[in-house]
């Protein structure tokens, strides 16, 4: 997505004038650096001692920011050497350290406006005059250490949101607060699908209706892998140092390997699944009448996350990948990749999240390794690949591997935000002969080194789940939701017809639960419909029972009308609704 310069100028402008506002209402404060990030901008602060500033300080600083934006005030572009900008800043020590680690002869500029200098590059809008006062909005505080290092001082980083108008920054707290009514792990509570442990960070505990959704996901990219040619493998989730020796990883990764010892042996909790792919590669004599070999795996790695950077299920220490690795010639790398973008599509296609896929195809580094006719030749045969499915893709050069090229997939859900989700990447490192020298015989009776295509397209199945709850709102497909049925009788009188028709549900596959408790219809209703969010709500009563009917409520959010269907025509109905994959109700 083309970034808009001009607004990014006005955001990193509108945080200058927040440094000067923080700096009239808490004079003594050090600054540190303010840039402008996508929908807006912050700054990090070292405040006074006497002052821990909060948000409860918001509006008095959002109120001096538009003091200051309503003086109409010029931003004024100054070059300054190196002894004048030390002398100039010589009370903002955040500042003369940065001036300080500049090269001898760079320029050095600052931007004044109101009175207020700050050390910076640019650029900066004409005039305060330029920036519409109604359309920011400061948001959050968090720490921050300067410069991203642990010993350095912690400082108070202030985030704000800000855009051209003032409907553009309403729709998009608007946004934000559907954001936060879709939120995973509030729907997770509500739903009672998982929960994290305190003493356990990045670790989900999957309840039962969590689970059944995670189990669904999981058969789902079982079977369309199998019926694409995959082979399922499984391999140990602690492999020994030596292993990720020779692979690179604990050269490269493993500060964010778990680690144990036994037996005076080093080993490793898997990080990720490729060597052990290559181990079953390698397990027997291959010929080349055996590739491409596509093995799959829904292999459980851990990664030792830093804590502050986990978020519900979203980014975890413990995942399962929809892992596969194809081991293939050279020659056939085209043809996989172009197979592989057609069975990704059709699997968005099932959550309808194939109409605004992005596709990136990262191309070689500076510090890539191989030839360069062999780069050429796997970067065309992405490309093609890409056309070959019909698939538009943005180039971002130097962004591949140092060992191969790749193509990432992402998926925008119902609120607009972006999610890499699927990739391929393209691997002449690891099953090579310093690494772990994957061989087959090929039809010259000779041996050779293949390729090795990494891919997945969920990616980790804990956040793909994370992005339904929060695409759907809880609000799952029938073939996917945990509960696709509830039978809820008008009174006790009717609950052994509704048992009937649940049992008769069960029998064919269908997910379905009878409420025939002591509680009353309405709040059954109500958990049903709105913690558990259920597609179809059978409410059975004496018609029903002589009649062999259900009466079924759709979910709300589907606008459909109330109907009654013979019972043996719904089970058929929700038959092919959970065949087809159909994206709803």
């Amino acid at each position: 997505m083309a970034v808009d310069e001009n607004l990014q100028t006005m955001r990193h402008s509108l945080s200058h004038v927040m440094a000067e506002a923080v700096l009239r209402l808490f004079p003594g404060t050090k600054l540190a650096i303010g840039p402008a990030i996508d929908n807006g901008f912050y700054y990090d602060f070292d405040f006074p001692a006497d002052h821990k500033v909060s948000e409860s300080d918001f509006p008095a600083i959002e109120k001096e920011m538009r003091k200051i934006l309503a003086s109409n005030a010029a931003f004024e572009r100054k070059e300054v050497s190196k002894t004048e900008a030390l002398a100039l800043f010589a009370d903002q020590p955040y500042k003369t350290e940065l001036i300080n680690d500049l090269p001898d002869g760079e320029t050095i500029s600052t931007y004044t406006q109101d009175g207020f200098t700050d050390l910076c590059r640019g650029p900066h809008v004409e005039s305060t005059k330029e920036i519409n006062a109604q359309s920011f909005k400061l948001m959050s505080i968090a720490g921050a250490y300067w410069r991203g290092d642990t010993k350095r001082p912690m400082l108070t980083r202030i985030y704000a949101v800000a855009f051209y108008k003032p409907n553009d920054l309403k729709a998009y707290l608007d946004m934000l607060a559907e954001a936060d009514r879709r939120d995973h792990r509030k729907l997770g509570v509500q739903m009672d699908l998982f929960h994290i442990m305190d003493d356990d960070p990045g670790q989900i505990f999957w309840h039962p209706n969590g689970w059944k959704l995670y189990v669904t996901l999981q058969d789902y990219m079982r079977q369309k892998e199998i019926d694409d040619g995959y082979l399922e493998v499984n391999t140990p989730a602690v492999m020994p140092r030596t292993l990720w020796e020779r692979s690179g990883h604990w050269g490269h990764y493993q500060k964010n390997m778990f680690v144990t010892e036994s037996e005076k042996k080093i080993f490793a909790i898997k990080p990720m699944n490729c060597p052990g792919a290559l181990e079953i590669f390698n397990s027997r004599i291959r010929s080349y009448k055996d590739l491409p070999l596509r093995l799959a795996e829904f292999g459980h790695c851990a990664r030792n996350e830093p804590s502050g950077t986990l978020h519900g299920i979203m980014r975890v220490r413990g995942f399962v990948q929809d892992d596969a690795h194809i081991i293939c010639m050279e020659e056939q790398i085209g043809a996989e990749v172009a197979k592989f973008c057609h069975l990704l599509k059709d699997v968005y296609k099932d959550f309808g999240f194939d109409k605004n896929l992005l596709v990136k195809l990262s191309t070689r580094p500076e510090d890539h390794i191989g030839d360069d006719a062999t780069w050429d030749k796997a970067e065309a045969a992405l490309a093609d690949a890409c056309k070959a499915a019909d698939m538009a893709y943005e180039i971002q050069p130097g962004e591949g591997a140092f060992y191969g090229p790749k193509l990432e997939f992402t998926l925008i859900d119902a609120l607009g935000r972006q999610w890499q989700c699927g990739t391929i990447q393209v691997d002449y490192q690891l099953p090579s002969k310093e690494r772990l020298n994957a061989e087959y015989i090929g039809a010259d009776n000779a041996k050779h080194n293949p390729v090795m295509l990494h891919r997945a397209v969920l990616g980790s199945i804990e956040r793909f789940l994370g992005i339904l709850i929060e695409n759907y709102a809880g609000a799952f497909p029938a073939w996917l939701h945990f509960e696709q049925v509830a039978v809820i009788p008008v009174s006790k009188d009717f609950n052994d017809y509704a048992l009937k028709v649940r049992d008769t549900l069960h029998a064919v596959g269908i997910r379905a639960n009878a409420y025939v408790d002591d509680g009353n219809m309405k709040s059954k209703i109500k958990v049903v419909s709105g913690e558990h969010k259920t597609p179809y709500i059978l409410v059975v009563g004496a018609k029903e029972q002589e009649e062999g009917t259900v009466t079924v409520r759709f979910r709300a959010s589907s606008n459909l009308p109330q109907k009654t269907f013979k019972l043996e025509e719904f089970r058929e109905y929700v038959l092919d609704k959970v065949a087809t994959h159909y994206n709803g109700i």
